[in-house]
């Protein structure tokens, strides 16, 4: 069967994978809609059709209600592949897959978080060998070595809150446009403020320990050396 063939009333007819001919009316026609073309095929069957047609049922889950163990036995006595489980047991197959899933993220969060620190203590030591002579100039018309420091770390926190403030907006647009294209699976859109709230905190923190070093030297400069920098 090819696509374009037939239309609705018509009786076609196809080909299975074990090489039995099937024919089959036509109730409706739909056009290729991207992903959906992915998931529903060339042609739809009943399930009535689709288990006459095919020796044995492709679903990858079925719910089974069954009163007697021994009564689910014999049922799946032809199918010795199959897994019996619990609702119970099937939602905590589906959840720990999902925590795995998470996991993964959080680990490559995590990743990202150490490469922006990095990042960021390297400016900060390049912004204070810059920055030599006028720290020097501040530290001779009275700044003290606290105030220094407190200086560089208020402008590696200053950096960090830019950065979420720029970044979480971007990451929970693009977390709203990929879930609007899966909405036709069923997923919906949850915006956690609990989590937001955290990764601001963590990016304060990382922002106070990326500037533990850069503050240190500027507190320790040499107030003639630092005048005479060039």
């Amino acid at each position: 069967m090819r696509e374009g063939d037939g239309h609705v009333g018509d009786t076609v007819f196809f080909v299975t994978p074990a090489g039995k001919e099937v024919s089959a009316t036509v109730r409706g026609v739909y056009e290729k809609h991207g992903d959906l073309d992915q998931l529903l095929g060339n042609i739809v069957l009943s399930q009535a059709t689709f288990d006459a047609s095919f020796p044995r049922p492709g679903d990858l889950y079925t719910l089974v209600q069954a009163d007697s163990a021994a009564g689910l036995e014999r049922a799946l006595a032809a199918y010795p592949d199959a897994k019996v489980q619990t609702d119970d047991e099937f939602i905590d197959n589906l959840t720990a897959w999902l925590s795995d899933v998470m996991n993964l993220f959080y680990v490559l969060l995590a990743l990202s978080v150490i490469v922006s620190l990095f990042g960021m203590v390297n400016t900060l030591v390049l912004a204070v060998f810059e920055r030599t002579r006028e720290l020097g100039m501040l530290r001779a018309v009275g700044m003290t070595r606290r105030q220094a420091r407190r200086m560089i770390r208020q402008e590696s926190v200053i950096t960090a809150l830019i950065g979420a403030a720029l970044g979480l907006p971007l990451g929970v647009g693009l977390a709203a446009l990929v879930t609007q294209s899966l909405s036709k699976y069923g997923v919906s859109f949850s915006l956690p403020i609990g989590t937001l709230v955290v990764f601001t905190v963590v990016a304060i923190l990382a922002g106070m320990l990326a500037a533990i070093a850069p503050a240190r030297r500027a507190a320790r400069l040499n107030v003639l050396d630092a005048l005479q920098y060039e």
